[in-house]
């Protein structure tokens, strides 16, 4: 218990430059209380204590605005930084090493049984106010981009951005060893891009044409 305590500390400690000492985590991190609040629910949960499990985690929302139900299973050196908003479904099943940043929502596409919500793999970023619904898997070492909706599997070492979301890659390579949200690529933006490019092609012939049509007409 205490090795994993400590191992959640220093997971907030690698994770946020603005944390200073282990003292100032352990009183002030919500994300933190949460998480240590969810593996007591769990624990119970798993030996059927389902109501006491509800209440635990109903408490944690409480104070700390942070919904976990009692049934995720969440791996080792889980960040959730800020995480108020943060909702993270029954059967939601997350790595290690994630970083999760507040609004995000790891959720269901309705009222369907047994597996609904998303398996998050090992190393992932999930930026805020984004939304991963349904049973499927984000593969280890993806960036999912603030805002994005995810309604579909994302393999292993990707970003996804947009609404819905759309991978994006970059050599088959991760876009950075953590999130920059200012360097996010937004794939509407490339689209208009590449439309303003062939637009100025077209003027380009079109120009070389009505000057054809002159000299032609001079000829004449």
């Amino acid at each position: 218990m205490f090795r994993q305590i400590k191992s959640d500390i220093q997971a907030v400690s690698d994770n946020d430059p603005a944390a200073r000492g282990t003292i100032e985590i352990i009183m002030t991190y919500s994300g933190l209380h949460a998480i240590w609040a969810h593996r007591i629910a769990h624990a119970l949960y798993k030996r059927r204590w389902y109501t006491a499990a509800r209440i635990i985690s109903q408490l944690s929302r409480f104070c700390t605005g942070i919904e976990i139900h009692p049934g995720a299973v969440i791996g080792q050196r889980l960040f959730i930084d800020h995480g108020m908003g943060v909702v993270i479904g029954e059967t939601c099943e997350i790595g290690d090493d994630v970083v999760i940043y507040q609004g995000v929502t790891l959720g269901g596409t309705g009222k369907e049984k047994g597996k609904r919500h998303p398996t998050i793999g090992n190393r992932v970023v999930v930026a805020s106010g984004a939304k991963v619904l349904g049973s499927f898997k984000i593969g280890d070492d993806s960036n999912v981009g603030a805002n994005s909706v995810v309604l579909r599997e994302v393999p292993a070492c990707s970003t996804v951005v947009g609404i819905p979301g759309r991978v994006v890659k970059s050599n088959g390579k991760r876009v950075s060893d953590r999130l920059d949200h200012g360097q996010m690529p937004d794939p509407i933006i490339d689209r208009f891009r590449m439309l303003e490019s062939e637009i100025m092609q077209l003027k380009t012939e079109l120009d070389k044409l009505k000057a054809n049509g002159g000299r032609e007409n001079n000829d004449s």
